[in-house]
């Protein structure tokens, strides 16, 4: 991307965003479970932010969840993402951003791999990119 994430309007990210994407990423919104391209998707490489390209996670900590959503067990650095307490829709969760632009990724829970730390990053493949280790198409 050209623009600085951090100065965009709403509006510059309606415009370089598909619809489904502005929704997970600018208004929070959560694709449905199952449904995105990266829930079943183990190929090598790095996942990065959908809006600003900033790389989030590594493939090496993509596991299978059955969640229904792409879930990773820490992100590519911890600098990489940012976490927020999240009490919308009567639950307690912490919602993961993108500590670069700020957009919204999906949620950490405390359930998994216990001998990799225990966390579970929840993320909506809408809010991903991926970039194949190989520099082929995935």
């Amino acid at each position: 991307m050209t623009d600085d994430p951090k100065t965009m309007t709403e509006a510059e990210w309606r415009d370089r965003l598909s619809p489904e994407q502005y929704h997970v990423l600018r208004e929070a919104g959560t694709e449905r479970a199952f449904t995105g391209q990266y829930d079943k998707h183990y190929d090598e490489g790095e996942y990065a932010c959908g809006a600003c390209g900033q790389v989030l996670f590594l493939s090496d900590a993509k596991y299978n969840s059955g969640c229904g959503w792409p879930a990773f067990f820490q992100p590519a650095g911890e600098e990489r993402v940012e976490e927020h307490r999240d009490s919308s829709f009567g639950m307690e969760r912490i919602e993961v951003r993108c500590s670069n632009c700020g957009s919204h990724l999906g949620h950490v829970f405390p359930d998994g791999p216990p001998d990799a730390g225990g966390m579970r990053y929840c993320v909506n493949s809408a809010a991903l990119d991926f970039d194949p280790a190989d520099g082929e198409g995935d």
